[in-house]
C-alpha cells in the first residue's frame, strides 16, 4: 500500500497531486515553488496523468483559469510563492466567495522588496483574510499528506471552498526527506472523484459570481464566514480517516512535551521542528520547556488554543511575520485576542525571527527562551521582540 523512499520534498507534493487525480492544473512558475509544477508538467505530458496542464503568463492568470477550471466541476490545482501570491490576490477572495474548491501549494517566501527569494510567512500573513482554508506543514510527509487530505476538505459537500497548503520554502520545498508514498488505489478508496454541487454546462446554463445589492451582501459574507467555521469540523473528520488509512494523526493543534510545561514555544511551519530540539535541550538542563504547534491557521481554532494553553503558564510565540505598524507578529495577534478574558491565561511572549529566510538555528531558539523567561519575571513584557537585529 505504501512505499518510503528518500524524495525532495517539492517533488513529493507533485506525485500527491497525481494521486489525487487533479484534472486541471494552471501555474506560473517562481522560486521557489517551480519544482512542483516542472514535475507535474513532466507528470502530465508523459500521460501518468490525465490533466490539462496550463503554462500561463502571470500567477493572476493562473488563478483566473483555475477559476473557470474549477467552475466547470473540474478538480483543480495550482501552486505559487511570494509575489505570485500576490499577484493572485484581487482573484483569491472571488474564488472563496464562490466556493470554488481549488487546492493551491503557497511555499512561503519573504515579500520583497528588498528582494530576496528565501522563507518567512509575510506573503501568506498578507492575504489572511481572503476566506481560504489554510493548513501549514512541520515536515515532508505532512506536506505530502496534506495535500491528499486538502482536496477531500475542500470539495465536501458541507465545505466547498478553496484549500491552500502552505510550506517554508527552500527550509521544506527543497530539502530531501524519508517520506512514505502511497499508492493509486489507496488513494482512490480515501478520496473520489469530484462530483461537483454546482457546475457551469452551456446544456444547462446558470451565472456564477453575479452582482450583489447591498441589500444581499451582508448575508452572502456571513453565509461565507458561518461556511468557513463549519469546515472545521470536515477537517477533523478527514484527518481521522487519513489516521485509520496511514496510522499518521493530525490535529489543527497539537503539542510536544507540554504536558508539564510551565513555558511553551508556540510556532507554525518547519520551525516547529527546530524549536522542538531546543526543547530536548532546555528539558536537559532541567527546564520545563515545550511546544505548541498550529498546523490549522483557517479557520482559527480558538477553543484548541484556549484549551491547550491554559495548562501552562508562559507562551512564547514565534512570529515569522510583521504586521507593520501594528502590535508585533499577526499569530501573535490572534492568540492575545483568543486569550483575552480567559481565566487562566498565560503570559505570552512574541518573537518575530527569521525574516528573509535569516537562519534560527537551536542556541537562538534557547536564547529566545532564555530571554523570554527574564522577561515574564520583570512582569514586564515588550509588545514584541524582533530578534537578531543587528546594530
Amino acid at each position: 500500500m505504501a512505499k518510503r523512499v528518500g524524495i525532495e520534498v517539492s517533488i513529493a507534493v507533485a506525485e500527491a497531486i497525481q494521486l489525487a487525480r487533479a484534472e486541471a492544473i494552471a501555474a506560473y512558475p517562481i522560486t521557489p515553488q517551480t519544482h512542483i509544477v516542472e514535475h507535474l508538467s513532466e507528470i502530465v505530458n508523459d500521460g501518468h496523468l490525465d490533466a490539462e496542464f496550463v503554462p500561463v503568463e502571470s500567477e493572476h492568470s493562473a488563478m483566473s483559469v483555475c477559476c473557470g477550471t474549477a467552475a466547470t466541476g473540474a478538480r483543480t490545482y495550482t501552486a505559487t510563492s511570494s509575489q505570485g501570491f500576490i499577484l493572485m490576490q484581487e482573484i483569491l477572495p472571488i474564488a472563496s466567495a464562490m466556493r470554488l474548491p481549488i487546492v493551491m501549494t503557497l511555499v512561503s517566501r519573504t515579500l520583497s522588496g528588498p528582494l530576496g527569494i528565501w522563507n518567512d510567512h509575510s506573503d501568506v500573513m498578507g492575504a489572511r483574510d481572503v476566506g481560504w482554508i489554510k493548513i501549514f506543514c512541520q515536515g515532508g510527509q505532512e506536506a505530502y499528506d496534506q495535500h491528499i487530505c486538502a482536496f477531500k476538505i475542500a470539495e465536501h459537500r458541507d465545505v466547498l471552498l478553496p484549500t491552500i497548503v502552505d510550506l517554508d520554502g527552500f527550509i521544506l520545498s527543497h530539502m530531501v526527506e524519508a517520506i512514505e508514498l502511497m499508492d493509486q488505489e489507496a488513494i482512490d478508496g480515501f478520496l473520489p472523484a469530484f462530483q461537483p454541487l454546482h457546475a457551469l454546462n452551456p446544456d444547462n446554463p446558470k451565472s456564477m459570481g453575479c452582482f450583489a445589492m447591498p441589500e444581499i451582501y451582508t448575508e452572502t459574507k456571513m453565509a461565507h464566514e458561518a461556511a468557513l467555521h463549519g469546515s472545521r469540523k470536515v477537517i477533523d473528520q478527514v484527518w481521522e480517516e487519513w489516521a485509520r488509512l496511514t496510522g499518521r494523526r493530525y490535529a489543527a493543534v497539537d503539542s510536544y512535551r507540554a504536558d508539564d510545561a510551565e513555558t511553551v514555544f508556540l510556532s507554525m511551519g518547519s520551525f516547529g521542528q527546530t524549536a522542538s530540539m531546543a526543547v530536548d535541550a532546555l528539558r536537559d538542563q532541567g527546564v520545563k520547556a515545550g511546544l505548541v504547534n498550529l498546523r490549522l491557521w483557517r479557520p482559527f481554532p480558538v477553543e484548541d488554543i484556549r484549551a491547550t494553553l491554559s495548562r501552562v503558564q508562559h507562551v512564547v510565540v514565534i512570529d515569522r511575520a510583521l504586521s507593520y505598524g501594528g502590535m508585533g507578529g499577526p499569530l501573535a495577534t490572534e492568540v492575545r485576542a483568543a486569550l483575552y478574558g480567559q481565566p487562566r491565561a498565560p503570559f505570552l511572549s512574541d518573537v518575530v525571527c527569521g525574516l528573509g529566510g535569516r537562519d534560527v538555528a537551536v542556541p537562538d531558539f534557547v536564547k529566545i527562551f532564555e530571554h523570554a523567561v527574564k522577561e515574564r519575571a520583570s512582569g514586564q513584557a515588550a509588545v514584541y521582540h524582533l530578534y537578531g537585529v543587528r546594530g
